[in-house]
């Protein structure tokens, strides 16, 4: 049972990459889940429209909390919905950041978000900073395209984590919040590779080649834009690509272990399973 009350824990984005998997762990634990998103889930909840808050709040003792996608400017309204969360008697939110973000500056808005719920006394918190997820590579936009892997990251490494530790470790946090209070953890894959690499595991996965080719980062970025990306998400993307291809990619830790008890996915068992992905 969640060691806080017995009332719901509050999951957004949960029809997400992430939430998707959190709300079925949770539930796997016995806990009580109300699923938030815009639509799909118990709850409609919409970043967009803050009126939606309270109602998915209401009687919530635990959040997952996933910011606003595609955006760089959502400090504030996050920090609007903690303020509902406190007034509604929320004790405990995990929080879904970004590798490596406790080095960012604090206007960053998922730095910020960290920050603000570190001076909030009235609840705990866990952070989650996880490494780069192996489902880009099956779900977005990492998925091969005429059997190619297309991102500027030359030959930089990271130590790719599946969704589903990112999701057993916050299921771990909101399922025994006592345990894990304060606590910040940076999932990551076994083992550090390089996009190359990754494309010879899925090469072996689906029996055919599949190749990694390095690509100009603006044009790249500019191709990412014309495909719907906001223009100004571009910034996060050159920051993310460079970070990996300058050498500073996630590097393999124990924290999946640490918070969970069981070992991460390594790549090739990952892409074995999701072989059906990339045969369509």
């Amino acid at each position: 049972m969640n060691d806080i009350t017995d009332n719901p824990t509050l999951v957004l984005g949960a029809t997400g990459k992430t939430g998707s998997r959190v709300a079925r762990k949770l539930v796997n634990r016995g806990i009580f889940v109300r699923t938030a998103a815009r639509s799909g889930a118990d709850v409609r909840f919409d970043w967009n429209d803050p009126s939606t808050f309270a109602s998915a709040l209401f009687q919530i003792s635990g959040v997952y909390l996933v910011s606003p996608v595609m955006r760089i400017d959502f400090a504030n309204i996050v920090a609007q919905f903690l303020d509902e969360a406190e007034r509604a008697g929320v004790r405990h939110v995990t929080y879904l950041s970004a590798y490596g973000m406790e080095h960012a500056p604090a206007e960053v808005a998922l730095r910020a978000v960290e920050l603000d719920l570190a001076s909030r006394t009235s609840l705990s918190h866990s952070i989650l900073r996880p490494a780069w997820f192996m489902q880009n590579f099956s779900e977005t936009f990492l998925k091969p395209v005429n059997d190619e892997i297309v991102v500027p990251c030359g030959i930089g490494a990271e130590a790719f984590v599946n969704a589903e530790d990112i999701a057993s470790v916050a299921a771990a946090t909101l399922s025994a919040p006592a345990q894990h209070a304060n606590r910040a953890y940076s999932p990551t894959g076994p083992e550090a590779l390089t996009f190359e690499e990754a494309a010879t595991r899925i090469s072996n996965a689906v029996g055919r080649k599949i190749s990694y080719r390095d690509l100009d980062r603006n044009a790249w970025i500019n191709a990412m834009i014309q495909a719907g990306v906001p223009a100004e998400y571009g910034e996060v993307l050159r920051m993310l690509t460079e970070t990996i291809a300058s050498g500073r990619g996630s590097q393999p830790n124990n924290d999946v272990l640490t918070a969970t008890g069981a070992a991460p996915f390594r790549f090739a068992e990952f892409a074995t399973e999701t072989a059906a992905a990339w045969r369509q």
